[in-house]
C-alpha cells in the first residue's frame, strides 16, 4: 500500500469519520439531511416555521448532548486500548500481549464492579488498583518462568482468577446492581455524556502524551535489555512508566465504558501492517486509527437494528477472525 494513502487512513480519516457519527442513531430525527436543510433556513431563511424551530432545537439537543459527548468518548477510548495494546506488545516483545491477555482489563473489570457493588471508592480508582495489581501479579509469576510465552500463560492464569472474583461480585450484587455490571462488561457507550468525558479526557490524554513522548524508547525496549542498556537506557524505569501509561489508559476506559476484548490486541496489528513496527510512526497513527476504526465499529453497533448492540460484542467477533487470519498468514512475527 502506498504510504500517501496510508497516511490519509491514519490522520485524515478521523475528521470526516467523526462528523458522520454525529448523523448517525437509531433516532431518525437528527439525520443528515433534515439538519443541513434546517441549519440553512435558519441561517437564510427569515424566520423558521413553529415546528422547523422545535425539530431544529431538537436536532441541537440530540447532536451537542447525545451523540458528540458519544463520539469524543468513543475516539479516545479506541484510541486508549490501541496504545495500551501497542505499549505492551513492544516491552514484552510479544505480538499475543494486550490488556485484556496480561490480566489488566479483568482486574481493572474487577476493581470497577467492587466499588460498583459496595461503593467502597471511585470507580476509576478502583480500576486503575485493580488493573495494577493484575499486571504485577502476571509480571511476578512470569519472572520464574522461561521466556515470553511464560507472560502470556501468566496472564491468562491472572486473567481467570480475576475473572472469577468479578464472577463472585455479580453473585454477592442486588439484581439491579447485577443487570448493570453485566451491561457494562460487555463494553458499551450507550452512557457516554459530557460529565463522563470530563472524568475520562485527562487521564487519557495525559498517558497518550506521555507513551508519545516515550515513543522511540519504545523500539529500544523492544530490542531486550541487554540493547537498552548498551544505549544508555534504563529498561527498568522505561518499563514501568510505559506499563504504567498502558494500565492507565485500560483502567480509566473499562472503569467508563466497560472491557471492550480483542480491540488492543488487533488493532496495533492493523497499524504494523501498514506502517511497519517503528513505533515512532506506530504509536500516533494507533492513536487516530484506534480512535477511528472504534467508531465506525460504534456506528455499526448503534445504527444496524432498532436496538444497540454493546459494541465489546463487535469487537470479539471482528477480532477473532482477523487474528485467525494473520495466524493463518503468519504475519505475527516482527522480523
Amino acid at each position: 500500500m502506498k504510504k500517501s494513502i496510508v497516511y490519509i487512513i491514519c490522520y485524515a480519516l478521523p475528521v470526516p469519520v467523526i462528523l458522520i457519527s454525529l448523523f448517525i442513531g437509531s433516532t431518525g430525527q437528527a439525520d443528515v439531511g433534515t439538519a443541513l436543510a434546517l441549519a440553512y433556513k435558519s441561517v437564510f431563511a427569515p424566520a423558521l416555521s413553529a415546528a422547523e424551530a422545535e425539530s431544529w432545537m431538537m436536532i441541537q439537543n440530540i447532536i451537542y448532548n447525545v451523540r458528540l459527548p458519544r463520539v469524543l468518548m468513543t475516539f479516545l477510548v479506541g484510541a486508549a486500548l490501541s496504545v495500551s495494546g501497542s505499549v505492551l506488545q513492544g516491552i514484552f516483545r510479544n505480538p499475543l500481549v494486550d490488556s485484556y491477555v496480561l490480566g489488566i482489563s479483568s482486574g481493572a473489570a474487577f476493581g470497577a464492579a467492587l466499588a460498583m457493588t459496595f461503593v467502597l471508592i471511585p470507580v476509576s480508582l478502583a480500576a486503575f488498583a485493580g488493573g495494577i495489581l493484575a499486571v504485577g501479579m502476571s509480571y511476578l509469576v512470569a519472572r520464574s518462568g522461561s521466556g515470553i510465552v511464560s507472560i502470556v500463560l501468566s496472564g491468562m492464569v491472572i486473567s481467570g482468577m480475576f475473572a472469577a472474583g468479578l464472577a463472585i461480585v455479580q453473585y454477592l450484587s442486588n439484581p439491579y446492581k447485577l443487570q448493570a455490571i453485566v451491561q457494562w462488561t460487555m463494553g458499551n457507550l450507550h452512557a457516554a455524556s459530557w460529565q463522563e468525558l470530563q472524568r475520562v479526557y485527562g487521564p487519557v490524554i495525559a498517558g497518550l502524551v506521555v507513551v508519545y513522548i516515550y515513543r522511540w524508547r519504545l523500539n529500544i525496549l523492544s530490542l531486550g535489555d541487554d540493547a537498552a542498556k548498551a544505549t544508555g537506557v534504563n529498561p527498568g524505569l522505561d518499563k514501568w512508566i510505559l506499563i504504567g501509561c498502558a494500565t492507565l489508559l485500560t483502567a480509566i476506559t473499562v472503569a467508563a465504558v466497560g472491557m471492550i476484548s480483542f480491540y488492543g490486541l488487533f488493532l496495533p496489528h492493523m497499524v504494523r501492517m501498514m506502517l511497519g513496527a517503528d513505533n515512532r510512526k506506530a504509536i500516533p497513527a494507533s492513536i487516530f486509527l484506534g480512535g477511528t476504526f472504534l467508531l465506525v465499529i460504534d456506528n455499526f453497533s448503534r445504527s444496524l437494528f432498532a436496538f444497540e448492540i454493546p459494541v465489546g460484542i463487535f469487537t470479539m467477533l471482528l477480532g477473532g477472525p482477523f487474528f485467525i487470519y494473520l495466524m493463518r498468514k503468519n504475519k505475527l512475527n516482527w522480523n
